[in-house]
């Protein structure tokens, strides 16, 4: 069996374990941050990253986590985004870190998400403070900005109509149509409460299949 991780993981007392417990010996893989394991196909199984805009990283006390998973011929894309530090305006209006542009959750693309055919999103915990509404979009451009207009965005498309307030009891929630290959995604308020989040966790999760 073939195991190959990303060099930044290969600490001495992983490579020692390595040896001792499993009898192999680490491979590298150049852009460090992918993880690989197969047998004769290095792409069953891969690990890689994704990359908010500004607009939501630099919020303070907000984290936004991301991860996408092949695993055969199913691709998982898991976002995690902490809302804490992020505000939210009219109905309509994109949320992110206050007046700030590149207020994305990441692009979507075939090469890395693949092909996507279902997706949904839970709350893990309930929003305060601000619009706890909130709906999600897709649009082609990536500079869209807190309390923009999504309706004004390039190629805008809704993905999830809320239409009701996240809380942490809800079942999770199907998307209602499908991010597009090279489209952003956006979270929009789908009320008027103006206000900087103080809480709140979403959770998307999109499957996919390689394009």
């Amino acid at each position: 069996m073939k195991h190959t991780f990303t060099q930044a993981a290969a600490t001495g007392d992983t490579r020692i374990i390595a040896r001792s417990a499993m009898g192999y010996d680490w491979n590298y893989f150049a852009d460090e941050e992918t993880l690989l394991f197969g047998k004769t196909d290095e792409t069953a199984f891969r690990m890689q990253n994704m990359t908010a805009g500004t607009g939501i990283t630099s919020g303070t006390g907000t984290i936004y986590k991301a991860n996408v998973e092949v695993a055969g011929d199913l691709i998982t894309t898991t976002i995690l985004v902490d809302l804490t530090g992020l505000s939210s305006a009219a109905s309509g209006d994109i949320i992110g870190v206050n007046d700030d542009d590149d207020c994305h959750l990441g692009q979507i693309t075939a090469a890395l998400n693949g092909t996507i055919f279902a997706g949904q999103v839970s709350c893990l915990e309930t929003p305060t403070t601000g619009e706890p509404d909130i709906d999600i979009y897709t649009s082609t451009a990536s500079t869209g900005g807190e309390n923009d207009a999504i309706s004004a965005e390039a190629g805008q498309a809704v993905m999830l109509t809320m239409a009701a307030d996240w809380t942490g009891v809800l079942a999770p929630k199907g998307l209602t149509a499908l991010p597009a290959a090279n489209s952003y995604l956006y979270l929009v308020g789908g009320d008027s409460v103006a206000g900087d989040y103080d809480a709140g966790i979403l959770k998307i999760v999109l499957y996919g299949y390689p394009a």
